[in-house]
């Protein structure tokens, strides 16, 4: 069987140019990146700023086994599938790190038939984006520095520094490590590194509007307490203008194309265990005004992802959902089910719980749900036809994607049933109110879409939580940082566990972005690198050919 990056080289690219016309984007607004790669000029908003937006398609997941459930490959495929209708569709999907791709899951730009593509060049320095988010974050590390060290003018409290540098790469290594300003008198201090994707920086870059919003977003980073106790932001070091700079390119949406030579736009990288996991508001936002279906994805399953796109993105972006599709497979169900069940089939029928938590959770915002089948060519119609009954049971909508071994001809009836569910109009609610308290928030998701009993707080964190409210931080919505392996923040709680309580580890202020981050059970927000990592299989040969990259 060829590999993904196999299939990939098969198939000829069309020019970049040529994948903008089909959207139609006049050349004017592309940068060239090479012949298969290009950004997006923001100007391109003051020509279509007046038109009607398409339908938006969000695809989320149950909860994924360590390789993932193929929540691009199903987006892509449903793009494609939806294009090979007739229809006027785009896909647009956050752009891949670097600690996946050299560590477990390898690349994330789809598998088989649907696959984005110049995937190599995706899955590995793209446009540069990730790297320049690397270098404005630690950047604003340096300025803060050096302020202490040339006199800390602004009394800044070394102590409740709140903003960490970065590494788009899983390096357990920097997870607590020394910074010293100057060794002859003793200053230094701990620090900590978080991957690049989960950064405040990531964020911002993927929930402002504008390269005006960017800026007074920067300038908002909440980065300590002074000694007395006041709040102090990057805008207090004068360097807002700085960091935009860096980002100058990187806020502009990346054009690059399916193996079926549709356009689709990669843009921003957010995980969604640790940070907000949605692309960039920019992109999904030129998505809907250039064609008539959206697709795009949401990370891990829909506990996190979709809670995350619905309850910040949407919040922020002023957008609605015109269908989700809750992507799952029968290897996700059969890891989620009873491990004791040695029959296959009774092993599905267990595991079915973690599908019916998913559907439940997303009726609380939507009640226009499509249960997707990510077809694995090992898969039973016996078991098929489980998920199938299951479906029909709960009058849940239900198709079956086979686009890793068709392409778009494997998603044709999920292409027809999305059209005509996105035709009957929807009703979408929020989780919670902005004016909640923040603590009703955190209880409220841990509640209802984690199925937990209560939280466990302590005295510390709710007095951080309630300095937030004083300080006037109380409408922000909140991006709950905790395992994808199961609904609580235990990863070995699988299916739909029950009787549990989630641990609230500790919470920070992410007021340039503009929610708060809680960090649930002992989640990371720098991982590591497993025993046997995806780089063991990479390789390159002296005429540039790559090797082992998914």
């Amino acid at each position: 069987m060829n590999t993904d990056l196999e299939i990939a080289k098969s198939v000829d690219m069309e020019d970049i140019n040529h994948i903008a016309k089909k959207i139609d984007i006049d050349e004017k607004y592309i940068e060239c990146y090479g012949k298969y790669k290009a950004k997006i000029s923001l100007d391109i908003f003051k020509e279509i700023k007046n038109r009607e937006n398409g339908k938006l398609i969000l695809v989320t997941s149950t909860n994924p086994t360590p390789y993932g459930e193929g929540k691009t490959t199903t987006s892509i495929g449903i793009n494609d599938a939806l294009n090979k209708i007739g229809k006027k569709s785009l896909v647009v999907l956050r752009e891949p790190s670097l600690g996946p791709v050299f560590g477990i899951k390898g690349g994330a730009t789809g598998g088989g038939y649907s696959q984005v593509v110049p995937m190599e060049d995706i899955n590995l320095h793209f446009t540069g984006d990730i790297h320049a988010i690397g270098a404005c974050n630690n950047l604003l590390c340096a300025i803060i520095d050096n302020h202490i060290f040339q006199g800390n003018d602004l009394n800044i409290d070394i102590k409740t520094i709140n903003f960490n540098r970065c590494l788009d790469i899983n390096d357990r290594a920097l997870r607590n490590c020394l910074v010293a300003f100057n060794n002859k008198d003793g200053m230094e201090r701990e620090e900590k590194f978080n991957i690049t994707v989960a950064s405040e920086i990531m964020a911002i870059l993927c929930l402002a509007n504008d390269i005006d919003d960017l800026k007074k977003r920067l300038g908002n980073i909440f980065i300590a307490y002074n000694t007395d106790g006041d709040p102090i932001y990057a805008r207090d070091l004068h360097c807002e203008g700085a960091l935009t700079l860096l980002l100058k390119d990187a806020i502009k949406p990346n054009l690059v194309q399916t193996l079926e030579h549709n356009p689709a736009i990669i843009h921003g990288g957010p995980f969604a265990n640790i940070a907000h996991g949605c692309n960039s508001l920019i992109a999904t936002k030129l998505g809907l005004k250039l064609s008539d279906y959206v697709v795009t994805e949401a990370g891990f399953g829909s506990d996190l992802g979709a809670e995350k796109f619905l309850d910040i993105k949407c919040r922020i972006g002023n957008l609605e959902p015109d269908l989700i599709v809750i992507n799952t497979t029968l290897r996700s169900l059969k890891y989620n089910g009873n491990q004791d069940i040695e029959d296959e089939l009774e092993l599905l029928k267990s595991g079915i719980c973690n599908l019916e938590v998913h559907i439940d959770n997303m009726h609380k915002y939507s009640k226009n749900i499509l249960v997707c089948l990510n077809k694995f060519t090992n898969d039973t119609e016996e078991e098929i036809s489980c998920i199938s009954e299951y479906c029909n049971r709960r009058n849940i909508p239900f198709a079956i994607s086979d686009t890793w071994k068709l392409g778009g001809a494997g998603g044709i009836e999920l292409a027809n049933k999305i059209v005509d569910l996105t035709g009957k109009g929807n009703s979408f609610k929020l989780l919670y109110n902005d004016h909640d308290h923040l603590i009703d928030k955190i209880k409220k998701v841990c509640h209802e879409i984690y199925r937990a009993d209560d939280i466990n707080v302590s005295d510390a964190i709710m007095a951080k939580i309630e300095k937030l409210e004083k300080n006037g931080y109380r409408d922000l919505p909140v991006c709950i940082a905790k395992t994808q392996y199961s609904l609580s923040d235990n990863p070995k709680l699988l299916g739909k566990p029950q009787n549990f309580n989630i641990t609230i580890r500790d919470i920070k202020l992410c007021s340039g972005a503009g929610f708060i981050v809680v960090l649930a059970g002992n989640i990371m927000t720098m991982p590591g690198l497993s025993k046997t990592p995806a780089y063991l299989n990479m390789d390159i040969d002296k005429n540039g050919n790559i090797y082992g990259l998914f």
